[in-house]
């Protein structure tokens, strides 16, 4: 089979089955099985392509078909310039959180040598970009599920980031950390409310409830982060959330509850608030 008969079998699979982007992840397929780029469909299209790569994309096709995720589908997908190995127990990464991950870098900008914590860690998308971005931070990952923590492990070796790994709750690891250590708390948590969740489009129904599911109102996790870790914080030290749609004001009002100041908001290109950054007056010695 040539690569161009190849390329209109997978789309077809993939339309047939009302895939969304057919275009985009037949790309997505014949890069991940041949390393094919979209010049390549394109000068490469007579070469006859082997057996084994034609049956494995095939095989991918119908997955993505079936409505698993395209990133599920071909075991990785980038963020911020870096590719980090995904699959089924790992939410998948997305723009959204380059937001939180921005403001978290410009948080710690003027500062030599920062204490970072990266809470509901995931696939570690924002502590290995920090780690990355500022080699001299000492970076902590914290994830309580097995399956997520394993490609967290994986893709700190990966991209070469040497991350403080923790596989535990956020709720019981928090004394790994002295009161008034840590420069920045950052954290993509849960932030769907329940109700919500059935709701979602297919390909998220594949992604982990507990990479999900904030609870009844979406606010469960905000709750526990600032009254376990804000103490943890220096005095003047920062925390960074990403957020959900429409959730700016709470979770503002909740920060200013827990003694924060400098509140401030970051959209995204659509014009939606999809982080906020803020910053404690003084290191609290109790536990709220």
């Amino acid at each position: 089979m040539t690569v161009l008969a190849l390329s209109n079998a997978l789309k077809s699979i993939l339309s047939r089955a009302g895939v969304e982007n057919p275009d985009g992840d037949t790309l997505e397929i014949l890069n991940a099985v041949a390393g094919y780029t979209r010049i390549d469909l394109i000068t490469r299209r007579d070469e006859e392509i082997d057996d084994t790569i034609t049956e494995k994309a095939i095989h991918l096709a119908r997955r993505r078909a079936s409505g698993e995720p395209i990133q599920y589908v071909i075991g990785s997908w980038s963020f911020m310039g870096r590719d980090y190995l995904v699959g089924e127990g790992v939410l998948i990464p997305r723009d959204d959180t380059e937001v939180v991950t921005q403001a978290a870098l410009g948080l710690i900008e003027p500062l030599p040598r920062p204490t970072v914590v990266d809470l509901c860690a995931g696939s570690g998308i924002i502590g290995i970009t920090i780690k990355a971005e500022r080699p001299d931070a000492a970076v902590a990952a914290v994830e309580k599920s097995e399956a997520a923590f394993g490609y967290l492990r994986r893709n700190c070796e990966k991209n070469c980031a040497d991350l403080r790994l923790i596989p535990a709750d956020l709720q019981d690891c928090k004394e790994e950390f002295d009161d008034g250590s840590v420069d920045l708390i950052v954290s993509n948590p849960p932030y769907i409310r329940t109700e919500e969740i059935a709701g979602l489009q297919s390909e998220v129904q594949y992604e982990p409830r507990l990479a999900l599911d904030g609870g009844e109102d979406g606010y469960d996790f905000y709750r526990i982060i600032l009254r376990l870790w804000t103490r943890k914080l220096k005095k003047g030290g920062c925390i960074a959330f990403e957020i959900g749609e429409g959730q700016f004001s709470t979770i503002a009002d909740m920060l200013e509850e827990h003694g924060y100041s400098d509140i401030k908001g970051y959209e995204d290109i659509q014009g939606t608030i999809r982080a906020v950054t803020a910053t404690i007056n003084q290191m609290l010695t109790t536990n709220h």
